[in-house]
């Protein structure tokens, strides 16, 4: 004809399926010449592949905002991103599915988005802890079997029984008992991934949702390969499948025994501090690959292998970190949504029948019911709650990139036509659209942190022990906060408890882990700087042997979550004070060095949510040497800044028990609003201050300066001028409405610390000044000093016995 033809598309309507023939050019374009040489860049394959990309990401990111608020899971969105572009919507107009997902760029398309999601679930294995698929605790062995052989056994019968008495097409009789069998499949990649997105991951339903579907993927991977070996035999001979069996077991032993000492090898050889060599990187990746195509040389689907291969690499720093970071964009921001959104594109609802609808949705109901109710049988022998069980057998009915590669494996077998490959899509997205919101209404983890008893400073009776839960980030924090502890005056007569959790962001690894160290713990690589922060706390008890016992923890947790540690350790062990670092560090020459604004979300988090008060430290000792109260005899300078309120009472409680330290001395210093000398609020301060005052009597440490002024700008005169005079100021996070603090909170950079806490955190205080901002505990919402009945008890719980005659001395300064 004259005409240069790239790609001809011939159609031949078949009586059973659809069947699509594409014949290629054998030298077809690749790249594209560009408009400006009249060339459509839609012809070659690479700008189609971007395009294809491009769009399935801006309308899955569009899907997720809207749906987002609604309480919605990413897959839910990414699906849909799919959908929209499949034969059921847009896809359904020829002229806009032959322009943007051709027939000719199908091959391309699915190619990139599987092999990308071969390194995804190769990552997703990385991150997981194979401990918990061969050592699971009893109970997680019963309720993984009981909920895998249930949900096969039960569904199963109903699905024959359906198959039997119920009128339906024959090609989902066929694939009914196939579909049904999907059911009992729950992947830890699925679960996993819904814990962190929901922030269940750290907590104690989190980590048993997430133990039961590791060991439960070990008995789903050993079913999914026995049925592909014999769905898969095309033969008549009974051999071919046990030879598949027996050599997908070798394959498996293989990388265990052949794989991973080569990957220890590799580990034993990384230096301590030092990066993982890029050798080592592109060598397990290269093993990624093998394994991918041994799987199909054994018959298995080429996922199996990266996904047993990444669960016997060591998680964690430094290789599985390493690792885990060089796939972690573009396999889960890319490639993942890529897959999900490629079994969207193959859906198409009009193959679907009404009446099939309503048997696969009664189906699918069906075994969800039972799911749960094979998940809270056992979990009621293992005493867990009744209403976390029932939460637990919600989590495990989550569907997701699992069930989606099964359908698509099933559907390119001839398994499933197209009407029950489109039942089984939409079955998972309607499944994950009622459990994501679902799990959010029915559990909020903050709800048991929910203090019911006071657990403040000032309430704390005389001769309590003090606990107090010490949050260390880094080597840098260790010097001031070992201080502050030394300051708290630990004695035989009012011991200090001291809690010390060690904060590690968890990298390479979807298993939080909350590690207690025990006393003669040994330094090991992973680690090196928990047992050396430890070290140091344990340093701190032996000087105070007899009035200090010290726990210590690390929690290695993703930020999002940390906060769960936090306060299920202080809950635990009744704290009576958290002191969260700050997420500013300091540089020594006085210029902010590093930010981490995660860690700030935390300590957000922790304030929300502790069951007891909670100070921020702002640690500027570095700027000043990091002078030790242990070691030396220098007087260590505090003031609490006192201007009212709850917060400024745990302030003024705190560090009037400092104040007995024979090593400091303690400012409190009053600030008044001239004027306001009848109001309620300041009386009721008033009795609180003279008492303090009167109770350190006999402390001529203990000193109250009050100073009246008249207005926000005099009053932030005040604290620039008395900063530098202090190695620790304590002031309450939150104060009532009032003119003394009018127009100083419009340009503030940190609202969680109050009004004078970020002043004091400004980079425009050029001091040395170390500040411990705290909030006293809320009970309801509330400080728990606005639900006490004043009148019924005194304001301060630790006054001595006798009263003495001398008062300690204040000074007063008017303007």
């Amino acid at each position: 004809m004259g005409l240069e033809i790239n790609t001809l598309v011939i159609d031949i309507e078949q009586a059973i399926d659809n069947v699509s023939l594409v014949c290629q050019a054998p030298h077809g374009n690749i790249v594209s010449d560009g408009l400006w040489r009249h060339h459509n860049p839609l012809r070659s394959s690479t700008s189609l592949l971007l395009l294809q990309l491009s769009a399935i990401t801006i309308v899955s990111q569009l899907i997720n905002l809207c749906l987002k608020p609604m309480g919605q899971s990413t897959i839910v969105s990414q699906m849909f991103g799919g959908v929209i572009f499949g034969p059921s919507l847009l896809g359904h107009r020829k002229e806009i599915a032959n322009t943007i997902f051709p027939i000719k760029g199908a091959n391309v398309f699915e190619t990139i988005s599987t092999f990308g999601l071969m390194f995804f679930l190769f990552s997703i294995g990385v991150k997981m802890n194979a401990d918990r698929m061969i050592r699971p605790e009893r109970r997680v062995v019963a309720i993984a079997l009981s909920m895998f052989f249930f949900t096969l056994a039960l569904p199963l019968c109903l699905a024959m029984t359906m198959r039997k008495y119920v009128a339906m097409d024959e090609t989902l009789k066929t694939a009914l008992p196939t579909i049904t069998a999907a059911q009992a499949v729950t992947g830890s990649p699925v679960i996993g991934c819904l814990l962190t997105e929901l922030k269940l991951m750290n907590t104690d339903l989190g980590r048993l949702a997430l133990s039961v579907t590791m060991f439960a993927d070990v008995i789903g991977i050993s079913m999914v390969g026995i049925a592909m070996a014999i769905l898969g035999n095309k033969t008549k001979s009974a051999l071919v499948p046990a030879l598949e069996i027996i050599t997908a077991a070798v394959f498996i032993l293989s990388i265990i025994y052949v794989f991973r000492p080569t990957i220890l090898w590799m580990l034993n050889r990384i230096e301590e501090g030092k990066s993982v060599k890029e050798s080592y990187i592109i060598t397990i990746f290269l093993f990624v690959l093998v394994c991918g195509f041994l799987s199909e040389l054994v018959s298995q689907h080429y996922l199996l292998g990266p996904l047993v291969l990444g669960f016997v690499v060591p998680e964690g720093p430094p290789l599985g970190s390493a690792l885990v970071m060089k796939l972690e964009i573009m396999a889960t921001g890319l490639f993942y949504p890529s897959y999900l959104a490629n079994s969207g594109l193959r859906t198409n609802i009009f193959r679907i029948n009404p009446r099939s609808t309503w048997i696969m949705g009664f189906l699918v109901l069906f075994s969800a019911l039972v799911k749960i109710g094979a998940v809270m049988l056992p979990a009621a022998y293992f005493d867990v709650p009744t209403h976390e069980a029932f939460v637990l057998g919600v989590i495990l009915n989550a569907k997701g990139i699992t069930e989606l590669v099964m359908f698509n494996i099933w559907k390119q077998g001839k398994i499933l036509t197209d009407q029950e490959f489109a039942l089984s899509v939409f079955s998972v997205i309607v499944m994950t659209a009622i459990v994501t919101p679902l799990i959010r209404y029915l559990h909020d983890p903050s709800n048991k942190y929910a203090a019911l008893k006071r657990s403040t400073i000032q309430h704390l009776k005389r001769g309590s022990e003090l606990q107090i839960l010490a949050c260390i980030h880094n080597h840098d924090n260790v010097p001031t906060v070992i201080n502050v502890l030394e300051v708290s005056n630990a004695t035989e007569e009012n011991p200090v408890a001291v809690i010390g959790l060690v904060l590690t962001e968890l990298v390479g690894r979807t298993n939080p882990i909350l590690v207690a160290h025990q006393p003669h713990d040994n330094l090991d690589n992973n680690t090196a700087m928990s047992s050396h922060i430890v070290k140091a706390l344990r340093q701190y008890e032996q000087h105070n042997e007899g009035c200090v016992s010290l726990q210590a923890f690390t929690s290695i947790s993703q930020y999002i979550t940390m906060h769960e540690d936090v306060c299920r350790v202080a809950l635990d062990n009744r704290v009576n004070l958290v002191i969260l670092p700050f997420h500013k560090q300091w540089a020594v020459d006085g210029n902010i060095g590093a930010v981490n604004r995660a860690l700030r979300s935390m300590n957000k988090n922790v304030l929300e949510m502790a069951p007891c008060s909670v100070g921020i430290l702002i640690d500027r000792g570095l700027l000043a040497g990091s002078l030790s109260v242990l070691t030396s005899q220098y007087i260590f300078h505090v003031a609490v800044i006192f201007i009212g309120g709850a917060d400024d009472a745990e302030a003024l409680a705190y560090g009037a028990r400092m104040a007995r330290h024979p090593s400091m001395d303690l400012t409190v210093a009053r600030l008044l609003l001239f004027g306001d000398e009848n109001s309620k609020e300041r009386k009721r301060d008033t009795d609180l201050v003279d008492e303090y005052r009167l109770a350190n009597a006999d402390n001529e440490r203990f000193v109250v300066v009050e100073e009246v002024v008249r207005d926000g700008a005099r009053l932030s005169a005040v604290i620039k001028s008395m900063v530098d005079c202090f190695d620790l100021i304590l002031v309450g996070m939150h104060h009532q409405d009032s003119r003394l603090l009018s127009g100083l909170g419009e340009w503030s950079e940190c609202p969680e610390l109050g009004i004078i806490g970020d002043m004091l955190a400004s980079s425009d205080f050029h001091c040395s000044v170390s500040v411990l901002v705290l909030q006293q505990q809320r009970i309801g919402g509330k400080p728990v000093s606005w639900n006490q009945p004043v009148d019924r008890e005194p304001l301060i719980q630790d006054a001595p016995p006798e009263e003495t005659v001398r008062g300690s001395w204040t000074i007063t300064v008017n303007e």
